[in-house]
């Protein structure tokens, strides 16, 4: 069982989907925020977004961290849930000391995307 603290630090995770048409995988590299087996994400491009789409046709997905590959279930979080605050918080929170761009309309603004990792 991998130890998912020693990756929180990590600036990026690499999230592969399954292309809605193609069905090839789909690789991204991305911001993210792990709560004990939960990662989360933050999508600018919101529902537009083809990882997105991606995920919402087929939310079996592989994470990346690190050297780490693990297998998981995607899906859009409600907006209107004590989760997406959750979510928004612990992105604003990490990349808000990293990044000399202002953030707070990006972790207001874009869609939270949750990924249940299958730990065993």
């Amino acid at each position: 069982m991998p130890d998912l603290e020693s990756y929180i630090d990590n600036d990026f995770c690499y999230l592969t989907t399954s292309g809605r048409v193609s069905h090839r995988p789909h690789t991204i590299e991305i911001w993210f925020a792990l709560q004990g087996t939960t990662l989360y994400m933050l999508a600018g491009g919101r529902e537009q977004s083809d990882w997105v789409k991606n995920l919402m046709r087929a939310p079996q997905v592989q994470v990346r961290l690190g050297e780490t590959l693990l297998q998981g279930e995607a899906r859009v979080i409600d907006e209107t849930s004590a989760e997406a605050l959750v979510a928004r918080q612990k992105l604003f929170e990490k990349y808000t000391p990293r990044s000399s761009d202002a953030l707070d309309e990006w972790s207001r603004t874009a869609l939270p995307v949750a990924v249940k990792l299958n730990i065993e």
